[in-house]
């Protein structure tokens, strides 16, 4: 992938608009710089018939930011998922962005974003803010899954039904982003050890939470041997 960042193989408008939206709000971030991994875990691709794919991830780091990933992936010409996990550097009080969209053809099954809260009592800091936040014209929300427990009261979990729907969940998007670099522009570092502590905790179970969504798992397999998925899920997912 170039390091410009600003192409991606997939044209679904829906995941365009929302890579541009998350993409922008990531370049408002100061000391914003490139994280180096394995190549071979940047771009992924396979042409065999049948079988295509193609994961695309970038990872960066910035100001109060340990790690800021985003992931578009494409199966077999008919599944496309984004999904961006923003990690705060714990010495900082930013709670956890995350994102996921999961598209089949033109049907949106899974559109969810929240900010996390990365410490005990963190989120009270921002809930007025996400809390206004209009849902009422979405038809489907869903069901937060019991491994959820490690999103806030304001997680927002739907299918999306239409394009009103879509536009909607792309302004919620933008919101939960502004939020959240406004958060990392107002906060100084902490050198107490005991809530560095307490929110290195709250992100390995941030991780260990994430990794309890077997659909993740189900997906990657058809497509890779279960070592391969396994070592993807914990140190480009959901590493701590």
């Amino acid at each position: 992938m170039s390091k410009s960042l600003t192409k991606t193989k997939l044209n679904d408008p829906l995941i365009l608009t929302l890579l541009q939206n998350i993409r922008g709000h990531r370049s408002n971030l100061k000391n914003l710089d490139f994280i180096n991994i394995d190549p071979n875990l940047t771009n992924i691709v396979s042409y065999e018939e049948g079988k295509e794919f193609y994961i695309e991830n970038e990872f960066h780091k910035a100001k109060g930011f340990r790690k800021l990933h985003i992931e578009v992936a494409e199966f077999s010409k008919r599944l496309k998922i984004l999904h961006c996990v923003f990690f705060p550097d714990p010495k900082y009080g930013i709670p956890i962005f995350g994102m996921d969209l999961v598209k089949t053809n033109e049907l949106v099954s899974a559109a969810i974003v929240d900010l996390s809260p990365s410490s005990k009592n963190q989120n009270i800091e921002y809930d007025k803010y996400l809390s206004i936040t209009d849902k009422s014209i979405f038809q489907s929300l869903r069901e937060i899954p019991k491994w959820g427990n490690i999103f806030s009261q304001n997680v927002f979990f739907a299918s999306l039904k239409n394009e009103i729907e879509k536009k909607a969940f792309c302004k919620i998007v933008d919101h939960y982003l502004s939020v959240l670099v406004q958060l990392s522009q107002s906060t100084s570092p902490d050198y107490d050890q005991e809530i560095i502590e307490e929110r290195i905790n709250y992100q390995k179970k941030y991780c260990i939470q994430q990794m309890k969504n077997e659909k993740t798992s189900l997906i990657l397999l058809k497509y890779f041997d279960k070592e391969w998925v396994d070592n993807y899920i914990k140190k480009v997912l959901f590493d701590f």
